[in-house]
């Protein structure tokens, strides 16, 4: 049986255009795109034209894109590079439910010398904007809040974000990974100064990443040696890869309104055709300022593991809302900021969709799944009907 894949927000299928884009660059393109002879400069060319395509879909310039391994080295090259640019400052401040790449290292930097404020969210998972204009000082080296929530699927306000940070001299980064390609992005029209995006969100390749940094933003690499990146990040170009990752890029900018406005259809007809057949079922955060293909639904009184091992009975693949950890069950971070009750943060299964999707396989999920939810509660000694449910729902 053929996967049903709902989990696109962990990594999503390389498009069949990438992937023919990519081919020749394994094979009779093959040359070192530092080398002086025109074979690796042939290749140079085309990491050039790669470039151009990831600034077109970000509304930035050519020169502004940094190519990573990753969103995860993106997000470090960012905060550490603000970090060492300004010195003498020593505060950092993020949210409370950034992707582990950002909350891991704002743990790592408060245990060592620094100063890091995690601002809270709501229960719709939106920011408490006044908290953080009230910790936001002049010892501010940066902040790094993301674009949209890799959970929840919640868009933070960047633009209003970005003028708070502007107004305050402070250097902004977005974990922007879960966003590019998803939904529009003009950084011509906004001050963010360092973007972070991975290809395998958006239909590209593994082992792939973008920072954008704004024109004038300081500087220092965080790997040194080659040339590489006019000099901003050292190692030989993975020349096949950054040549899919503008592939996909340019599809995403293609793409874009009308593939949302088919997944958002499918994304809606999936999660309210379970809230109707699954009593004690509500969405998880804001249902109208979040990405289009992305829906957490908790089901309360059950635990999120199990309902994903029945499901893959069926071949669907999706993700939980929690992780096991030292053999105990953690709940998400996520969700314990937005003050999920802990019966339905154990049950928060996400939902996230592409355009590789069908109505069909959305149906298919409305049937296997409510059978699944009510086996588990017989077995829960935590399920009273669904009496919290619509304590939490958005």
């Amino acid at each position: 049986m053929n996967p049903i894949y709902v989990d696109n927000n962990a990594t999503t299928q390389v498009a069949p255009e990438v992937v023919e884009a990519m081919l020749p660059y394994f094979t009779e393109l093959y040359g070192n795109p530092s080398s002086m002879h025109r074979f690796g400069g042939s290749v140079a060319a085309k990491l050039g034209n790669a470039r151009e395509k990831v600034a077109s879909l970000l509304g930035a310039s050519s020169e502004e894109i940094l190519f990573t391994s990753c969103g995860t080295e993106s997000d470090s090259t960012a905060i550490w590079s603000a970090l060492r640019s300004n010195p003498e400052k020593r505060h950092i401040i993020t949210s409370r439910v950034e992707h582990p790449a950002i909350k891991s290292l704002g743990e790592y930097l408060a245990e060592n010398g620094y100063r890091v404020t995690f601002v809270p969210v709501d229960r719709r998972g939106q920011l408490d904007l006044d908290y953080l204009k009230k910790h936001l000082g002049d010892d501010t080296a940066v902040g790094s809040f993301m674009w949209a929530n890799n959970e929840t699927g919640v868009i933070f306000p960047m633009e209003e974000l970005a003028g708070i940070f502007s107004e305050r001299g402070v250097p902004l980064h977005t974990d922007a990974v879960q966003a590019v390609g998803k939904i529009p992005i003009d950084l011509s029209r906004m001050k963010v100064d360092m973007l972070s995006i991975s290809g395998h969100k958006l239909h590209g390749p593994k082992g792939i990443g973008v920072l954008y940094v704004r024109k004038g933003t300081p500087f220092k690499p965080f790997l040194l040696g080659g040339h590489q990146e006019h000099g901003r990040r050292a190692g030989t170009e993975n020349a096949a890869s950054i040549i899919g990752m503008g592939r996909a890029c340019e599809l995403a900018a293609e793409n874009m309104e009308a593939e949302n406005k088919r997944v958002r259809a499918m994304r809606d007809r999936l999660e309210n055709g379970l809230l109707e057949a699954i009593p004690g079922a509500a969405v998880n955060g804001d249902r109208g300022k979040r990405l289009p293909n992305t829906t957490s639904i908790a089901f309360d009184a059950v635990e999120g593991e199990a309902i994903l091992l029945m499901m893959d009975e069926f071949s669907i693949c999706a993700s939980s809302g929690s992780a096991c950890t030292s053999g105990s069950l953690e709940p998400s971070h996520v969700l314990r900021a937005m003050n999920v009750p802990f019966t339905s943060a154990h049950g928060s299964i996400r939902f996230s969709l592409s355009v590789y999707n069908t109505d069909a396989e959305m149906d298919l999920i409305i049937e296997k799944l409510p059978p699944i939810i009510a086996r588990l509660r017989e077995m829960s000694p935590f399920w009273k009907g669904g009496a919290c449910a619509a304590a939490f729902s958005a």
